[in-house]
């Protein structure tokens, strides 16, 4: 039961990869890309078809490469935006989102969790493992990417901020993508789906163990540390919650179909946080809105768009 619960926290490693084509060196510089740079190369590859991408045990290692292993370490310390092409191995199948990032109430976090902080986001929706379609168990991913800025064109100085949230790890039986909770740290469910690829998800559990002790929780210090120039005064909540506003359920069987955007049509996320919890009920303050206006499937958004894991750190001020 132990391993099945390792198996089940690593499902959410979404940027754990199998890399085609890997640079001997990990860039870290902070990229100069802007937003703009960003979303152009997002979306210069876009698929007619969507594509239903499948996980398979042979493409975690090779007789003589542990690619799991060293692609599980790559996500923890690459911090580019865009890479070479790779296979992602946990949530193979999505689409990526373009956004506005807002804050609108006060709280007691600092960066981009500040109030009236407003920044663009780049979000990759996905499925854990393989299935994307209705009525099969779907684990939702949401992996983030904020940029410092409100101007598509304004080259970054600063790394992006990368965060992850999912609604359970062994996934649910829910209608729609836009019916779900996601956390940063999600529940665990033991469902079919993953008893199904029992072995194949105990490959990547043994590999992202071994790279980060901390897998079943995503840490947000990147978010309340962007754009802030002293370190001393940072403040991180512990969990983010990201939930899609009541009254946008698109019937389709496929999730990725859910957003497809009409001329002027947008879909609204909320952002609650917190870092307090009583009697193992998080005490959750609504804060802002993600708010989404287009989106693609492409190539690029599959087998290049890169989210970097942060590093476990045991030294946050959470209030």
């Amino acid at each position: 039961m132990k391993i099945l619960y390792l198996l089940l926290m690593l499902l959410m490693t979404n940027g754990c990869t199998n890399e085609m084509a890997m640079r001997t060196s990990i860039k870290n510089t902070p990229s100069t890309q802007s937003f703009q740079d960003v979303w152009r190369e997002v979306t210069s590859d876009p698929l007619d078809k969507l594509p239903q991408n499948i996980v398979t045990f042979g493409k975690l290692f090779t007789f003589t490469k542990d690619i799991i292993l060293r692609d599980a370490q790559r996500t923890l310390k690459d911090r580019r935006d865009i890479i070479e092409p790779f296979d992602k191995l946990a949530h193979p199948n999505g689409i990526c989102l373009k956004g506005i990032w807002e804050i609108h109430k006060d709280n007691p976090y600092s960066g981009y969790f500040r109030e009236d902080s407003k920044a663009l986001i780049i979000v990759r929706a996905s499925t854990a493992l393989s299935k994307t379609k209705r009525g099969d168990i779907r684990a939702f991913g949401f992996a983030g990417k904020l940029f410092p800025s409100s101007k598509p064109t304004q080259p970054n100085k600063e790394h992006t901020a990368n965060f992850f949230a999912i609604d359970d790890l062994g996934g649910t039986d829910a209608l729609h993508y836009t019916d779900v909770s996601m956390t940063n740290e999600p529940s665990v469910t033991t469902t079919s789906e993953v008893v199904k690829n029992i072995f194949y998800a105990l490959k990547i559990a043994k590999a992202f163990a071994s790279s980060d002790s901390h897998s079943g929780i995503r840490q947000l210090y990147e978010i309340s540390e962007l754009g802030e120039k002293s370190k001393s005064q940072i403040i991180t909540p512990k969990w983010i919650k990201i939930s899609a506003q009541k009254g946008q359920t698109v019937e389709t069987k496929d999730f990725r179909d859910e957003f497809k955007f009409l001329k002027g049509q947008k879909i609204v996320f909320d952002i609650a946080v917190t870092s307090k919890e009583v009697n193992k009920q998080k005490e959750w303050q609504a804060i802002g809105t993600i708010t989404f206006d287009a989106s693609v499937v492409s190539n690029t958004c599959d087998h290049r768009l890169h989210f970097h894991h942060p590093v476990w750190r045991d030294d946050l001020r959470y209030e």
